[in-house]
């Protein structure tokens, strides 16, 4: 079995039932080469002082920045880019209200670093969340090309079915190669992991995630994007990325430091000084078509 690669505006719903036959699929050369050029520009300085990780998983040459909502302004281009959001809310929306963004890190692979551990990223929350439950959709973008020499992605399709506790074999692993500006959208569930770079340039990838919202995220935006930096943010954006109830009930904060006034239970956006915006549920056009693959 092999990933389907599909161009940048072919129709969202062979995109998503392609994702859900092999838990993962290629949008090829989906973005600009003004948003690249612009997060590579961005990225640089904070490169430049991110750390190795710190154990075979992470990488001992692999390097992982984090906070890109609040550092890197043109990140935001592909957190809310249309197809994605939709492709997004179409694959979880049998287990959820809403969606929020779960991960965002630059991950770049430097040469000679060994391939990752295959694995599925649901892991985050363990196995406690039921198998038949999806929780995460992912999305890789190539900020620069990736190869098989350079450490293109190893991914398993038709794994996201399988047992948890069964391995892939060699010949069932294939590499998600693709041109600079393409994205692979796959599962929480899907087996996979970065591979070997035996070239003599870097691997830059921009790992975006969305989870269900009523689950903790994996990158704790609250911090990463606290409420002074969260209030310059467009109002879908910010509640992307949390601040906004999960369900009714779910999320909800007092103040510590101020007396309450008409209500002690505040939703999310009154700490970015808003009140909840009217919001369009999963029922546009495009997005019903898409559900209903």
């Amino acid at each position: 079995m092999s990933l389907q690669y599909f161009k940048s505006d072919a129709a969202l719903e062979d995109v998503l039932r392609a994702i859900k036959e092999d838990g993962g699929a290629i949008l090829v050369d989906a973005a600009p080469e003004n948003n690249l050029d612009n997060f590579v520009s961005e990225l640089e300085p904070y490169l430049a002082t991110t750390p190795y990780g710190r154990d075979d998983f992470t990488g001992h040459k692999t390097r992982r920045t984090g906070a890109l909502i609040a550092r890197m302004p043109s990140s935001h281009n592909f957190v809310m880019d249309d197809r994605v959001l939709s492709l997004a809310k179409a694959f979880l929306s049998p287990y959820t209200e809403k969606i929020t963004l779960h991960l965002s890190q630059a991950t770049t692979i430097y040469p000679d670093e060994e391939a990752q551990l295959i694995h599925r990223d649901r892991f985050a929350w363990g196995t406690h969340i039921p198998k038949v439950i999806e929780p995460q959709f992912n999305t890789l973008w190539a900020i620069t090309d990736f190869t098989a020499e350079n450490g293109a992605t190893r991914i398993v399709p038709g794994s996201q079915n399988w047992s948890w506790d069964e391995e892939a074999k060699s010949d069932q692993i294939v590499q998600a190669e693709m041109s600079r500006g393409s994205v692979l959208l796959y599962t929480g569930t899907v087996l996979h992991g970065g591979g070997q770079n035996r070239s003599k340039n870097p691997r830059v990838g921009l790992n975006l995630t969305y989870c269900l919202a009523w689950l903790r995220q994996q990158e704790n935006q609250y911090l990463s994007c606290p409420p002074h930096i969260a209030k310059s943010l467009d109002e879908e954006l910010q509640e992307l990325i949390g601040y906004t109830q999960g369900t009714y009930g779910l999320g909800y904060f007092s103040d510590p430091e101020k007396p309450a006034e008409k209500f002690d239970l505040m939703v999310p956006e009154l700490a970015l000084g808003r009140g909840p915006r009217q919001r369009a549920e999963f029922n546009t056009d495009q997005l019903s078509k898409v559900e209903n693959t």
